[in-house]
Parts: C-alpha cells; structure tokens; sequence
C-alpha cells in the first residue's frame, strides 16, 4: 500500500518551498514555537516542523495531544525533566543529542530546572501551526 502523502494528485502544480524563519508564538501549554513547515506556511497536510523552545525555570502546564505524535530532538541546554504517563509518575531526563518520542494521547509536562534556555527541533503529524492540545489542569500539581 503506498502513502497517499508520496502520491500527489496534482504533480505540475507542486514545487518544493523555502520557509524563511518566522516568528514565534507561546503555545497553550507554555512552551515557544517557531513553525517552520505547516498548513499555514506551506499548505502541508501531514506534518509540522518547527523549533521549540522551554526557558530557563519554566515548564508547561500538563496536557495531551489527542490526534498526533510529536518527535523532539533536543539542539541546545542543559537538561530537562520530562514527565509522562496516566498520573504523570514516570521521569526521563532529556539532554542535549537526545531524541524523544511522545505518542499521541499521553500526558506530559516539561520542566526545565536549569540557567539555560532548552532548545528543540520538533515534528508532528499535525500541520497545524497551533497544534491541538487538551491542557489536564487536575494534573499540575503532580509534578514537584
């Protein structure tokens, strides 16, 4: 079975785009995006890249992201904690080189304890600039 997204239905009026930096935009759950690839910049229907960024003594409010997985390469920082799961219980310490994964309808919350900003290179399976977020306020009290 092929990827419909490898098939495009209308070739001649396709062509490769370059996105200039653009600006940035705090998410609902605290973190800063800069989209790079999205519906909006590009008209993608599959897929969002963009830059992320957690600064120093900050992380985002507990929430899930129903519809689609998330992948994060960490570019720049110290470290930061990243809890996950049904009550938030399990903790994976992120740094710099290291990819992580967060699956579509897991919660999570980022804590970035250090002096320096944590910078990310991400991508979703939503295009959407905005991604869609279910923030879970029941759960921010969870995490030290």
């Amino acid at each position: 079975m092929k990827n419909e997204a490898t098939q495009p239905k209308n070739l001649h009026r396709l062509t490769a785009k370059v996105v200039r930096g653009s600006g940035s935009h705090v998410a609902d759950q605290g973190s800063v995006y800069r989209s790079g690839v999205s519906a909006e910049s590009v008209g993608s229907t599959m897929l969002w890249l963009g830059t992320i960024s957690l600064p120093p003594g900050r992380r985002t409010r507990a929430h899930r992201h129903e519809g689609h997985e998330t992948a994060l390469l960490m570019t720049a920082g110290q470290e930061i904690e990243i809890w996950s799961g049904p009550e938030l219980d399990q903790c994976e310490m992120v740094h710099a080189g290291d990819y992580l994964f967060i699956p579509a309808g897991i919660p999570h919350v980022a804590v970035n304890r250090s002096t320096e900003s944590a910078e990310f290179l991400g991508a979703r399976n939503d295009p959407a600039a905005n991604e869609s977020v279910v923030l879970m306020p029941e759960l921010d009290n969870i995490v030290p």
